[in-house]
């Protein structure tokens, strides 16, 4: 695991050393253990190694014996020995045993389809010298990061926006359109970056640079197409060999191992996997919160017994004030999922014991884990049920009357509901997604941040991929968007960044592409049965994880924003959000501000996500634009 960077001038103009060095030392807490650059002529490759496979001679950047390529890599490629095994009989030969060796000498053999060939998390950069060419890649579902600058003469690539901008040529204009997007999702999706100038590469997709310019490419997709004839039993097999296999290729490493440990079903059947195969007790990691409503340290102990697992944990306090700054400089765009705090800290727990943990992201996405697919799919029957124009004439001017749900008992928090079904389904699943409606950002909104905004409508990041499932089962197709959006720019980008923070290599086994391909071959029918998601995954792991795990309703990451901003939280906000010199203050209208900020205060309204997002984005400007006068 690592960080990488570099610079390519297609037009032949020179790069300096000093630069690739400037970009690669602000990677260093991505990889610790050592660095390097790699300059010739155009091209500048400067890589941080976090050291995990063949330590000895896996140095980077690495060049072919006869100069032509040179790679730097991020990543782990779980399949490179019998990857490397092929090569071998077509005549490649080998000087160390690293798989980035392999991603070398498999480019050399497929060209720029050798992503194909991989299998495992990746973000490469490589320079063919003979084509004059770059190519970035990134792997299929996004676990690795990769950004890009290019303005149509120089490209500038990182794992991260800090390393792109240590170059002065690169602008810090933010992108009111991506702004938007956050403000909307919590996040930014892909494939904006909260500059204009900068990009992420998409999962699953190349980028070729050349004098000509910039192709991209996309080499996978995910495809939900369920093969039905095949009992549920079989597919709960099935499911489980898959679940073997992954956890196997995910145990490889010359450096301690071990694994996050929630007492969830996810991180469960992961740790509950390794203690199977591996021949010593699996080292876990696990955080416990003061305040029971959090707190799910038992369920995790409950596991570690049931495993026998060399455990370790940590009850810990949030004190999120102490840590905003240092999060936001980590994450480096607008980022206000607020389950970044314990997932920085449970991997600080685990880097004191292991340099590589295994998670159990991606359970939620592959089997319908998540509370609102289950929501969706009665939404759906109801809409079929309910005619157009009586949603449309009926049920959207209820929705708009219907009294805000944190003012209500659970059972009569309606107002999601029948703003959902007055919508499409797609349109109704972004309601869900998003946490600032249309008309919230009409009163939230300064006229010229209006203006900069224009039409334009956050739903697009979803309608391109809602076009690709056209014909597909509602259930699979907003899994498919959730693929695309929510899992690699929140979920795993929120690991991303609270992991490498600690220089720690988090692998996910349920986001392995076999693994998520044959979760996706599965019938629908066999995730949501009697109101309960992960009904399959559960039969498959019911001789494995303890039952009072399946049991156990699902609990989120969660941490408490609404006390906080009542304690911890408050005088921060007040001198940040709330000061007229704030930068939030140029694109939001800060009355509206202190109306949500006096409310939430009195209790009358649950603001706290709203006003995490304010205070994330006041702290971020603070980071990346500079000091206020």
């Amino acid at each position: 695991m690592c960080g990488i960077a570099g610079i390519f001038d297609p037009q032949g103009g020179h790069v300096t050393r000093e630069a690739v060095e400037a970009m690669a030392v602000a990677l260093t807490h991505r990889g610790p253990d050592d660095g390097g650059v790699f300059v010739s002529g155009p091209v500048g490759l400067g890589h941080r190694r976090l050291s995990i496979i063949d330590v000895a001679s896996g140095r980077q950047p690495m060049v072919s014996d006869d100069g032509r390529l040179a790679l730097v890599f991020n990543g782990e490629i779980y399949n490179y020995r019998a990857l490397r095994e092929v090569l071998v009989d077509k005549g490649h030969r080998f000087k160390t045993s690293s798989d980035t060796e392999v991603i070398l000498n498999a480019y050399r053999e497929y060209g720029e389809t050798c992503v194909q060939h991989l299998r495992g998390m990746f973000a490469f950069a490589l320079w063919d010298g003979d084509k004059r060419e770059v190519l970035l890649a990134r792997d299929r579902l996004g676990i690795k990061p990769l950004y890009y600058a290019w303005d149509g003469r120089r490209l500038l690539f990182g794992s991260e926006i800090k390393a792109i901008i240590q170059d002065p040529g690169v602008s810090r204009d933010v992108d009111p359109l991506a702004l938007d997007e956050y403000l909307s999702y919590l996040y930014v999706p892909g494939p904006r970056s909260i500059f204009k100038s900068i990009r992420k590469l998409r999962p699953g997709h190349v980028l070729r640079v050349s004098s000509r310019g910039i192709e991209e490419k996309q080499y996978w997709d995910l495809l939900f197409h369920p093969v039905d004839g095949r009992s549920e039993e079989a597919c709960a097999e099935g499911l489980r060999e898959k679940l073997r296999e992954s956890v196997g290729l995910h145990l490889m490493s010359e450096v301690p191992l071990g694994a996050f440990l929630s007492g969830g079903v996810d991180s469960t059947a992961v740790v509950g996997t390794m203690a199977e195969l591996m021949d010593r007790p699996v080292v876990t990691a696990s955080i416990g919160f003061s305040d029971a409503r959090f707190d799910e340290l038992a369920y995790a102990r409950l596991a570690a017994s049931h495993f026998r697992t060399e455990a370790f944990e940590r009850t810990i306090e949030a004190h999120a004030a102490e840590l905003i700054d240092r999060l936001v400089w980590f994450y480096d765009e607008p980022f206000a999922d607020s389950s970044m705090v314990p997932t920085y800290q449970v991997s600080e727990v685990a880097r004191q014991r292991v340099t590589v943990a295994l998670s159990g992201d991606g359970g939620d996405e592959n089997f319908a884990g998540y509370r609102r697919y289950r929501f969706d799919v009665l939404e759906n029957r109801l809409r079929a049920w309910i005619p157009a124009g009586v949603r449309r004439s009926v049920v959207g001017p209820l929705a708009r009357v219907y009294p805000n749900p944190a003012w209500l008992p659970q059972p009569l928090r309606g107002k999601t509901l029948l703003t959902n079904l007055s919508r499409s389904a797609e349109r109704g699943y972004f309601n869900t997604m998003t946490w600032c409606s249309a008309e919230t950002k009409k009163r939230l909104y300064r006229p010229a941040f209006k203006r900069d905004v224009g039409g334009y409508d956050a739903f697009a990041v979803m309608e391109g991929y809602f076009a690709r499932t056209s014909g597909w089962d509602p259930l699979s197709r907003i899994q498919y968007v959730d693929f695309k959006t929510y899992l690699v720019d929140d979920i795993l980008t929120k690991v991303d960044r609270a992991s490498m923070a600690h220089g720690l290599e988090v692998r996910v086994p349920l986001l392995d592409h076999e693994f998520v391909e044959y979760a996706a071959a599965i019938p629908p029918r066999f995730h949501l049965q009697g109101g309960q998601g992960k009904a399959l995954f559960k039969r498959a792991l019911r001789d494995l994880v303890p039952q009072p795990i399946l049991d156990r309703p699902k609990m989120g990451f969660g941490v408490p924003l609404a006390a906080w901003f009542r304690g911890e939280l408050k005088g921060l906000f007040e001198e940040r959000v709330l000061a007229r010199s704030s930068f939030v203050n140029e694109w939001l209208d800060t009355e509206t501000i202190r109306g949500w900020w006096g409310q939430h205060q009195r209790g009358t309204r649950d603001y706290a996500f709203s006003l995490w997002s304010i205070l994330i984005l006041e702290s971020w400007a603070r980071k990346f634009l500079g000091a206020r006068p």
